[in-house]
């Protein structure tokens, strides 16, 4: 799957991000830049797939 970072723009001028195609934690580091032209971040929600990545590395690591 291609990494790829959406900006989302609300009529009202709100902006959200969503990242595709990271494991982990690496969508926050991939997106750092964008959050901080952005502004003040008023909240983070993340998904399955950031979960089910993490998990994946973890066992990877015990194993």
């Amino acid at each position: 799957m291609n990494k790829t970072i959406e900006i989302i723009v609300s009529p009202t001028g709100e902006t959200r991000l969503e990242t595709k195609g990271f494991s982990g934690a690496e969508c926050r580091e991939a997106s750092k830049f964008v959050e901080q032209a952005l502004g003040v971040a008023a909240g983070e929600q993340v998904t399955a797939e950031f979960h089910e990545r993490t998990l994946i590395q973890q066992q990877a690591q015990q194993g």
